[in-house]
């Protein structure tokens, strides 16, 4: 299907372009699958090779979602069909060819600026996280809830929430909470706050920007233009900043079933924070310590390095029961009643949670060793 991603180029009143691509699955939340990822990355290597394109935006169809993660149903019935023992090639090449995507998002040398309007989750994240401009809405609804079905925050998540403020990312792993504009500009994931109705018009004015020195300043253009548009004073309350002290303070523990505990133990009457409490006390225990563990061995690992780790995590994920158990119980059954395979944090085995971390391609170099080639 070409048509899961719309691509068009927009002249500047100087005689170069601006590439748009648009996520065009409005039916599904715009959910990242394989064959978007095909569709995105040769355009996003081709524009920029490209000397007229001055910049890209990439937006979504729809007023719900940006992306409201990957595609996880489809992934689901090959982990059933493989089980643990048969090699999951669909697993393989899901994760590998969506990591190189967001690599390069990362590593753009032209500006990028994502639109992230509606639901951002997952692998809308992944997709967002690295853009040299990332825009958030009054509608902005940002989560990586992989704690609920035995995943656990992939596609960078492992870099962008150890630089995440404080101990805000940790606090987000573990617990799966929602956060808006608001919070995601305070936590670093978001760069300008822009009204949703104005994406037109940033686009316009894009097109009317001079460009003649974009070679030197490019990101400086689109920063002025979105500058330009950017209201504050409409942001909505930031829960994260408001409870930042109770943030710190839960999560400064000597472990994770410490952690676990500070947590469980909030008291503060407050509708955000006991959602978040209730995500962690019935998600997944083994996604828990999934995302203590890669944000303390990837606190000092390059972004190379971070999605070379993530890889192995999700093909163990993939090979493992917690995760087809929690897609299961969210999204084939719908029973919102999934059997994980241990009761509690306190009670998962430090060797269950190493075998996550264990290459399974054994002595042989790992698929995205060249990924920053």
């Amino acid at each position: 299907m070409s048509d899961v991603v719309l691509f068009e180029t927009r002249s500047t009143k100087d005689g170069h372009v601006v590439g748009i691509a648009t996520l065009n699955s409005e039916k599904s939340l715009n959910s990242l699958s394989v064959e978007m990822v095909d569709l995105l990355t040769p355009k996003l290597k081709e524009w920029q090779q490209d000397d007229k394109v001055v910049c890209v935006l990439l937006k979504a169809a729809g007023e719900k979602a940006f992306c409201a993660g990957g595609d996880i149903r489809r992934l689901y019935d090959t982990m059933i069909e493989c089980g643990a023992e048969k090699q999951n090639d669909y697993a393989e090449a899901f994760f590998e060819n969506e990591y190189r995507l967001d690599y390069l998002i990362h590593t753009y040398t032209k500006p990028l600026i994502v639109w992230g309007h509606g639901i951002v989750m997952g692998g809308g994240i992944g997709l967002m996280s690295g853009a040299s401009h990332r825009v958030v809405t009054e509608k902005s609804r940002l989560a990586m809830p992989e704690i609920n079905i035995g995943l656990y925050p992939d596609v960078g998540s492992t870099w962008f929430l150890n630089h995440a403020t404080g101990r805000t990312g940790l606090f987000l792993g573990l617990t799966g909470a929602n956060i808006n504009a608001a919070d995601a500009l305070f936590i670093g994931l978001a760069d300008r706050f822009v009204a949703h109705e104005n994406q037109d018009s940033v686009v316009n004015s894009l097109c009317d920007a001079d460009w003649k020195d974009q070679s030197h300043d490019a990101a400086g253009i689109v920063s002025k233009v979105l500058r330009e548009y950017e209201d504050l004073s409409a942001l909505p309350e930031s829960a994260v900043r408001s409870h930042y002290d109770l943030i710190q303070a839960v999560t400064d523990g000597d472990n994770l079933a410490e952690i676990a505990d500070n947590i469980d133990a909030i008291e503060l009457e407050y509708k955000w924070l006991q959602k978040a409490k209730a995500g962690l006390k019935n998600g997944c225990p083994t996604t828990a310590h999934l995302v203590y563990q890669q944000l303390k061995r990837g606190k000092k690992m390059s972004l190379e390095a971070v999605f070379q780790m993530e890889l192995i995590m999700s093909l163990q994920c993939s090979r493992h029961p917690d995760f087809p158990e929690g897609v299961r119980a969210l999204l084939v059954d719908k029973d919102a009643a999934p059997k994980w395979q241990h009761r509690s944090v306190a009670e998962v085995p430090d060797e269950w949670v190493e075998q996550h971390f264990t290459a399974p391609w054994g002595n042989a170099e790992n698929p995205l060793i060249n990924i920053g080639e």
